[in-house]
C-alpha cells in the first residue's frame, strides 16, 4: 500500500465516523424553547419528552422581567434521583430593535441521571407578596431510558 492510499484509507475511515460523532442523533442532548407568542395562546403548556440516560435537556422559556414576572430559578423536579437541574440562566433580549420591555429568556440545563420518570414544573409569578402567582405554567414530564 502506498503512503498515498494509506492517507486515503485512513480519510474514508475518519471523516465519516467524526461526522456522526458531531451529529445531534448521535449526541442525544434535547432542547426545548417556548415562546411569548406560544404562552399568549396557552397560558399552561406540558410536554413529553423521553431521553437517554446520561445526556441533558435545555428548556428556554419567555420571560418580561420589566413586567415583574419571572420563572423561579430553582426548578421543581418530582424525582430528583432521575433528573436534576445542573444550571439556570438568565438570557437577555439580543436584538430590542430599539424597542424597551422586550422579552428575553430564561433557561435551565437538567441531566438524565438514571432510567425512570421525573416532572419539570415551573410557574411564571410575580414572586412579592400579593403578586400575581402562576400566570403561565411550564410542565415537562421526563422519561428517562
Amino acid at each position: 500500500m502506498t503512503k498515498y492510499s494509506f492517507i486515503v484509507f485512513c480519510l474514508v475511515l475518519i471523516v465519516p465516523a467524526l461526522a456522526l460523532s458531531c451529529s445531534p442523533s448521535a449526541k442525544g442532548d434535547t432542547s426545548i424553547t417556548v415562546t411569548y407568542d406560544q404562552f399568549a395562546k396557552q397560558n399552561n403548556i406540558v410536554q413529553d419528552i423521553s431521553v437517554a440516560n446520561g445526556k441533558t435537556i435545555t428548556v428556554q422559556l419567555s420571560s418580561n422581567r420589566t413586567t415583574g414576572f419571572s420563572w423561579t430559578e430553582n426548578a421543581q423536579i418530582s424525582d430528583p434521583a432521575v433528573l436534576s437541574q445542573s444550571g439556570y440562566s438568565w438570557v437577555p433580549p439580543s436584538d430590542t430593535g430599539g424597542k424597551v420591555g422586550v422579552a428575553g429568556n430564561e433557561v435551565w440545563t437538567f441531566k438524565a441521571l438514571k432510567a425512570g420518570s421525573s416532572t419539570v414544573y415551573e410557574e411564571y409569578s410575580q414572586p412579592w407578596s400579593g403578586g400575581q402567582k402562576a400566570a403561565w405554567t411550564f410542565k415537562l414530564n421526563v422519561t428517562v431510558k
